[in-house]
């Protein structure tokens, strides 16, 4: 035995490493996780279904909040293509709501869907998802949240899909809760 080397306690003195059965092994479970993980890891509409429809919530409570605070009616505008928010009927978005950071995500999608305009509250569906689109709505100056069309609001859940999953946004009745 060469000088400096240990023997291992039960293993004559000549053997070290692994066995080519050991190896077969190890290679094959490397290549089964990689056959399974590697696709998933590298499939991006669960990580945009996600994101999106945090941002669809994050655009509903700030046009809560902005009713509650401005003590005006703010418009949520979900036409299937975006989420947006107004001042006026959601039909025309004249009076358009700035975004709390000055600027949208400016994404191409949110580019294309909400014409080129970065300057307003308002996020495009990104390829590959689809948001359900409901009837428009408003919050009132005390935060309530009411049809555009008139009445009190049901309890609305907007579904963004895309990845075989819901990812629900929920405005509830009366309180405007959005969680």
């Amino acid at each position: 035995m060469p000088r400096g080397v240990a023997q291992l306690p039960g293993h004559p003195a000549r053997q070290f490493g692994f066995t080519l059965v050991e190896l077969i092994i190890v290679m094959v479970v490397i290549g089964v996780l990689g056959a399974v993980a590697a696709p998933r890891f590298f499939q991006r509409q669960g990580f945009d279904a996600v994101t999106y429809a945090d941002q669809v919530r994050s655009v509903i409570r700030y046009g809560q909040k902005l009713a509650i605070a401005q003590n005006r009616n703010v418009f949520v505008r979900l036409d299937g293509a975006s989420v947006a928010l107004c001042y006026d009927a959601p039909g025309t978005c004249a009076q358009r709501v700035q975004p709390a950071s000055g600027t949208n995500s400016g994404s191409s999608a949110t580019l294309q869907r909400c014409g080129n305009a970065t300057a307003w509250a308002c996020e495009g569906v990104p390829a590959g998802l689809s948001i359900t689109a409901h009837p428009n709505f408003f919050f009132d100056p005390s935060g309530e949240p009411f049809l555009a069309a008139g009445g009190s609001l049901p309890t609305q859940t907007v579904a963004v899909t895309g990845d075989g999953l819901n990812h629900n946004v929920i405005v509830t009745t009366q309180t405007g809760y959005v969680y």
